[in-house]
């Protein structure tokens, strides 16, 4: 079997933080999750990363590790545990898991008898799902019930606190949701992170929030006060003479919330409409001589 850099596979240094290897096991996680990335190969570098992360963020584990990995091994390279291994490593018979041969070979296969013929308490491992949630329900914030697959297999339902403007990406953790503890040990924690779905009258663009409005040539020429929507509720827009598509009026603080809170950018789009009656044609004939010498294409 191959040694394994579990360094390496995090993308980190030997002498990296907790805090550096969470979060590099995180992003790791994020990308080659198999609930999101279906390309192949991304299941075996998700399980890499969760393998690693196990070992890495165990002290115990670590420091045994460190020391195998001093004695000049290296990823990839042909491996087998040196002479009296198996007796540094009976206090971690209590893992658990879908690990690789090399893990078993240092650490043992979950189930087993570990130091004093029991097995060590130990945390479950955090868990990473992704969930959607409408634009309004991001606006909002407050508790909210999402179902999500349960990567143990089914559906779970839960009741989560929103953050009011939270960001596409951004993940919540829930304690105690995770993994099942080791021997009594306490669970893991499930981070769930957040996308929000297409809304049909808002583009988000960070924190802003950004609407087409409809508009007549009229309103354009000669300006108008017209309703509009926004997430917190419809308000009334100033249209200045002289608009055309694709100006763009902003509406301060109108956005996301946050500090400061984002704003509303409302787009503006002339339509004109169809002429269906004979004083309509006409109309638009009178238009066209008065305005004979204008070419919208220069």
């Amino acid at each position: 079997m191959e040694f394994k850099d579990y360094y390496d596979i995090l993308g980190v240094k030997p002498d990296a933080t907790e805090a550096e290897i969470k979060a590099a096991y995180r992003k790791l996680a994020r990308k080659y999750h198999p609930d999101k990335n279906k390309d192949a190969g991304a299941e075996e570098k998700f399980k890499a990363a969760n393998e690693a992360q196990e070992v890495l963020m165990d002290a115990e584990k670590r420091r045994s590790y460190d020391q195998l990995r001093a004695g000049g091994y290296r990823g990839g390279e042909q491996f087998r545990p040196p002479p009296g291994w198996q007796g540094q490593s009976q206090g971690f018979n209590d893992t658990g898991g879908d690990f690789s041969d090399f893990f078993e070979s240092l650490f043992g296969r979950g189930g087993a008898a570990g130091a004093r013929g029991q097995a060590r308490p130990r945390r479950g491992r955090d868990v990473q799902a992704s969930v959607q949630i409408e634009l309004q329900t991001a606006f909002d914030g407050g508790r909210t019930r999402l179902a999500m697959q349960d990567p143990a297999g089914g559906e779970r339902v839960l009741e989560v606190k929103i953050p009011a403007g939270i960001q596409p990406g951004q993940v919540i953790r829930l304690a105690g949701q995770g993994q099942a503890g080791v021997a009594g040990g306490p669970k893991g924690d499930l981070l769930l992170e957040i996308g929000i779905r297409d809304d049909p009258r808002f583009r988000l663009d960070g924190r802003n929030v950004v609407h087409v409005l409809p508009i007549s040539p009229w309103e354009a020429a000669l300006g108008a006060t017209v309703p509009v929507p926004t997430l917190a509720g419809t308000v009334d827009l100033r249209i200045p003479p002289g608009s055309q598509s694709g100006r763009k009026l902003r509406l301060k603080g109108r956005g996301m919330p946050g500090t400061p809170a984002g704003d509303q950018l409302v787009e503006l789009s002339i339509r004109a409409p169809t002429a269906e009656t004979a004083g309509q044609t006409e109309a638009y004939e009178d238009l066209r001589k008065q305005f004979k010498d204008y070419d919208p294409r220069k």
